[in-house]
């Protein structure tokens, strides 16, 4: 694993599939889902969290100009922040990534991305080289795939345990 290595945390969006709630405050297992986020890059040097801030000490926060660009958006003003040679990139939205899959993801040397049961690569679970995400970010992120900045990249796929791709994007994907 990296030694020193930070984490940019993907905590705004609309959540409008969840009725407009704020995703980082919806609470899972008696946890905000941003507190499972922030609980899973415990180890990083410096955590940025993109998002409307909020009163957790010990992190930076940062949005995306204008906010609701998407997620290329925010990686970019995250990144803007990043000191470290490999970064984490983590959705707020994931409560089944934990500090063991950060550890997972680091190992591999980075690139290296989240994969699904069936697969899918979870592009907002990876772990990146600095530099290379920087330039692989077009000058204008907003509203960009994360596939096509990300893809090109040629991350290792690192397979997810049971529960650790879920993420929670509507009602029913509150329920466990």
């Amino acid at each position: 694993m990296r030694d020193e290595w930070d984490a940019v945390v993907l905590a705004g969006g609309r959540g409008s599939r969840l009725g407009g709630v704020d995703k980082a405050a919806v609470r899972i297992g008696g946890r905000t889902l941003l507190e499972h986020a922030l609980d899973a890059v415990r180890g990083a040097g410096r955590v940025v969290v993109v998002g409307p801030e909020k009163d957790v000490p010990g992190v930076l926060w940062t949005r995306e100009d204008p906010p609701g660009g998407g997620p290329a958006a925010g990686v970019a003003a995250g990144l803007r922040h990043v000191r470290a040679d490999v970064v984490v990139v983590l959705a707020v939205d994931q409560p089944g990534v934990t500090a063991s899959t950060v550890e997972r993801l680091l190992a591999t040397g980075a690139p290296a991305v989240l994969v699904d049961e069936d697969g899918r690569s979870q592009w907002l679970a990876g772990a990146w080289r600095t530099d290379r995400l920087r330039t692989a970010l077009p000058d204008d992120p907003h509203g960009v795939s994360m596939r096509s900045v990300l893809g090109p990249l040629d991350p290792v796929p690192v397979v997810a345990l049971p529960g650790e791709a879920r993420d929670v994007d509507t009602p029913a994907d509150l329920g466990g």
